[in-house]
């Protein structure tokens, strides 16, 4: 009986289904004081910007960061940041943070707008498919 079930899907659709994109495609959140009282003092990364103009800013909130992620995103709202944010929760903060970067340097040929270059890591190059 599994091997019919295997059989009725095709080898494309399979892998179209365990293909799993490297990419922060979350929904954008307006950066507000209501939206931040959402947001947990987790470590993970996180995207300023906006559907229409994309991402302008990757960060991370790592183990210095005070309060985690809700801290970082304060900082930018108090700061006077009117974007929105996307963010994803995870303990492998460094390496997702550097990933995303990367990404986006294959996507755009650039870093994000707000993230300074001289305060960027090491970063090697990325080629997604």
């Amino acid at each position: 009986m599994a091997s019919s079930i295997c059989q009725s899907a095709t080898s494309s659709e399979l892998r179209s289904e365990l293909i799993m994109s490297i990419r922060l495609e979350k929904p954008w959140i307006p950066l507000s004081i209501e939206n931040l009282k959402q947001v947990k003092g987790q470590l993970g990364v996180y995207q300023l910007g906006s559907e229409t103009n994309g991402v302008t800013f990757i960060g991370c909130a790592d183990a210095r960061s005070l309060f985690g992620l809700k801290g970082e995103l304060q900082s930018h709202l108090d700061a006077g940041c009117q974007a929105f944010f996307r963010l994803e929760v995870t303990s492998a903060y460094q390496t997702r943070y550097r990933e995303l970067l990367m990404l986006h340097f294959a996507d755009h040929q650039c870093y994000p707008s707000d993230n300074k270059e001289s305060e960027l890591p090491r970063l090697g190059k990325l080629s997604p498919s």
